[in-house]
């Protein structure tokens, strides 16, 4: 058995989650690199992200049980903040058919994190790839931090593409790009 086959992926609930949390929160701030604090002010947006319409959670449970990757997302839809910030990022450099295209029917892929112990063994495409299998939107679309990183090189793999680049999303200091594709994904 490889080493990428000794993680079992998990469907979880909401209320799974919930119980799992702070182990999710911790895993979150470990693999952003993120001071600690950071799960305690997130813990309430994870919350409500799980009652949206659509939403899905994967994990990757190591031999032991203990989380060491978590995925999840839900139907993206106007008066969300993240698609409001997308839409106005996208207005001001697109046509205003691109703009509806890209935020009509789409999945908003919110989180894929990997404990940076297990990073590098195919944890983090065989997450998306389970959480975006079951998805009946015509795409997807996700926010990353610009820059080399293995995320970014997952999602150019799996096939997304451009939407938006250099993106300031309010509050945050770093530029972001929006990437998007259609679905569903090949098998791989």
């Amino acid at each position: 058995m490889t080493a990428s086959q000794t993680e079992r992926l998990v469907e979880f609930s909401a209320e799974t989650l919930r119980a799992r949390l702070p182990e999710a929160l911790n895993l979150y701030v470990t693999a952003m690199r993120y001071p600690s604090g950071t799960a305690q002010q997130r813990a309430p947006m994870w919350l409500a992200h799980m009652i949206r319409a659509g939403w899905r959670c994967v994990g990757a449970l190591d031999q032991d049980g203990a989380l060491v990757g978590i995925c999840y997302g839900y139907r993206g839809a106007a008066g969300q903040w993240w698609h409001e910030q997308v839409r106005r990022g996208l207005t001001a450099v697109s046509t205003p058919t691109a703009v509806d295209e890209w935020m009509r029917d789409y999945f908003e892929l919110t989180e894929l994190h990997v404990s940076p112990d297990a990073q590098g063994r195919g944890i983090g495409e065989r997450l998306l790839r389970s959480l975006l299998d079951a998805v009946s939107t015509e795409r997807v679309l996700l926010s990353t931090p610009e820059g080399p990183s293995r995320a970014w090189r997952l999602y150019r793999r799996v096939g997304f593409q451009d939407v938006l680049r250099h993106y300031h999303f309010a509050g945050d200091p770093r530029p972001f790009a929006v990437l998007g594709r259609p679905l569903p994904i090949d098998p791989s």
